[in-house]
């Protein structure tokens, strides 16, 4: 007959130490339903012949193992931090643009309490919250008025809703694009209300088929930036001054989705383009207002290096209409996004953005700077029995459909294991804590330091000793 004695009760488990500190973790309700479930275990490996469990403490010992495991399993967040070691820089897959140090404490300072997110301080009275930012984004950006939503697909739905619905929006045909998770620009378009009118050709579009265009049905004239492609070769798109030119002559306003939101390298107070800029080629904010545009959106969490936002930015008496639009309410954001969006533009005005808000030192980092790192990872690495690390040159990517084709000039650092394929090391990688994200080139393991803090060199050097 099966020995059921060796299993103690629940409340008597319940007084041993080990338990009542998994109540202080996890709860008493949900620690009691892990060890009635492991002591049923127990009773099945013993009903089986499972020698294993023949004694007290050994049943004893497997019962608190499998509770912690299980509680674990359970309350285990499903977001976890990563070490990127990949190299793309803007890694949707990651979770975009880290946050800078000032921005991530302002959310911690507003998420704890009571912040004025609907109240008016100077009048004592209710306020609006769509205002949060707007003077930060008019300063840097020059424009009359800005508006703020939870991502840019959102921004462009609500900006052709408000502006366009039941009429014609002017598009050329070679800015039909898609992007990532199947957001396509004639789909946002159906859905916002507005009837989309395609002029010109996939790889030539002229300011005289937009002309062409215009009738009494046409509320505006939208331009998207190409942000995730590139098309070369036989081509022609016009200017954007002459854009803006077919505009004023028609009375028709001219819109633009600029996608990832560049303010530029360094930018500060003056929005004067740094000469170090790694991007020179991409169309910055302030320019495209400075061009005449009427309005613009924008992600935040991109080349901004903020929280995911989308930013509506423009001639006041558009952006209000944005504002007041039905859809407002349903694509607004919180007090989290504001705070962070905030803190990461006054990084900008103050002019330090490109040392302190993570993306911008990543874009304005140099070679000989992430080989010095590199370099010390791959001895301490290769001093380490079992393993191999090299120096390689290579280049970063920026991601996250902004800047295609830019690729940055970096090092790499190749490493092997003995014992462990590439795919195999990589997967051990992963399983770390925290895991680390590497990329696997020429049947090679690669690190890329360019899309690692300098803070965590040393976490990320002890990984992989320790792996």
């Amino acid at each position: 007959m099966p020995d059921f004695s060796v299993i103690p009760s629940i409340e008597e488990l319940r007084q041993r130490v080990p338990i009542r500190a998994l109540e202080h973790r996890f709860g008493a309700d949900a620690t009691v339903r892990a060890l009635r479930a492991a002591a049923a275990d127990v009773r099945r490996a013993i009903a089986a012949g499972d020698r294993s469990v023949s004694t007290e403490p050994a049943v004893i010992a497997r019962i608190e193992a499998a509770a912690l495991e299980d509680l674990d399993d359970a309350f285990q967040p499903s977001l976890e931090p990563v070490i990127n070691a990949t190299g793309v820089i803007i890694h949707t897959n990651l979770g975009r643009a880290p946050l800078a140090a000032s921005a991530a404490n302002r959310m911690a300072a507003i998420a704890s309490g009571y912040v004025s997110l609907e109240y008016d301080l100077a009048r004592g009275a209710r306020g609006r919250r769509d205002v949060h930012a707007e003077a930060l984004l008019c300063r840097l950006t020059g424009a009359e008025a800005a508006v703020v939503v939870n991502n840019n697909a959102a921004a462009t739905m609500l900006m052709l809703a408000a502006l366009a619905a039941g009429r014609e929006v002017i598009v050329s045909r070679g800015e039909l694009v898609e992007i990532g998770g199947g957001f396509r620009v004639p789909d946002v378009m159906a859905q916002s209300g507005a009837v989309l009118r395609e002029v010109g050709t996939t790889n030539k579009t002229r300011a005289a088929d937009y002309a062409a265009a215009v009738t009494e049905r046409t509320a505006l004239i939208l331009r998207v930036h190409p942000s995730n492609f590139r098309i070369e070769g036989f081509t022609e798109r016009p200017s954007l001054a002459d854009l803006v030119a077919v505009g004023r002559h028609g009375n028709i306003p001219v819109a633009e989705d600029l996608g990832s939101g560049y303010l530029g390298a360094g930018f500060g107070p003056t929005r004067v383009r740094h000469e170090a800029d790694p991007l020179g080629n991409e169309p910055t904010v302030p320019a495209t207002i400075a061009a005449g545009v009427d309005i613009c959106c924008f992600s935040g969490d991109k080349l901004l290096g903020g929280p995911q936002a989308g930013i509506i930015v423009g001639r006041a008496a558009l952006v209000e209409r944005v504002r007041t639009h039905p859809l407002m309410r349903a694509l607004r954001v919180d007090k989290m996004t504001y705070a962070a969006l905030e803190a990461t533009l006054a990084e900008y005005a103050a002019g330090r953005a490109s040392t302190t808000v993570p993306v911008q030192r990543m874009l304005t980092m140099t070679a000989d700077e992430i080989r010095a790192r590199a370099a010390g990872l791959a001895s301490a690495i290769g001093g380490v029995a079992g393993w191999r690390a090299e120096l390689l040159p290579g280049a970063s990517t920026i991601g996250g459909g902004s800047a295609p084709g830019i690729e940055l000039p970096t090092w790499l650092v190749a490493i092997a294991k003995e014992g462990l394929t590439p795919d195999a090391l990589e997967e051990r990688l992963r399983r770390q804590t925290p895991p680390v994200i590497a990329r696997i080139e020429h049947d090679r393991v690669l690190l890329d330091l360019r899309t690692v803090p300098c803070d965590q060199d040393a976490v990320l050097s002890e990984l992989l000793q320790r792996l």
